[in-house]
């Protein structure tokens, strides 16, 4: 499996992973049980899963009124829309300069 391919099994199952967090804290907002903080909750966003999180969002109807969370989230998507093209514009150089010592 090549690096492109490895990257992005991780980034789909870091995302997987994102989306049934936020599952699991609005089955438990419903039952009343332990929860998932807001701020584990945008740190997986934030490392990779904003994807899933705003599918979860949108899907499961989970914390789309609360503020400042969803401000943050979409804050987390723009810079993660941003990022990933100039990591695949400038990561390989990046990576030769780094490897070049």
């Amino acid at each position: 499996m090549g690096t492109t391919t490895t990257l992005f099994v991780i980034f789909l199952l870091f995302n997987i992973i994102t989306f049934c967090l936020y599952w699991w804290d609005k089955r438990a907002a419903r039952d009343g049980h332990w929860r998932v903080s807001e701020a584990r909750l945008l740190q997986f966003a934030f490392l990779g899963g904003s994807l899933g999180a705003v599918a979860a969002q949108r899907l499961l109807r989970h914390k789309t009124r609360k503020e400042p969370f969803r401000t943050q989230l979409m804050a987390i998507l723009v810079l993660h829309v941003a990022l990933v093209p100039a990591a695949l514009i400038f990561g390989p150089s990046l990576l030769d300069m780094l490897r070049a010592g």
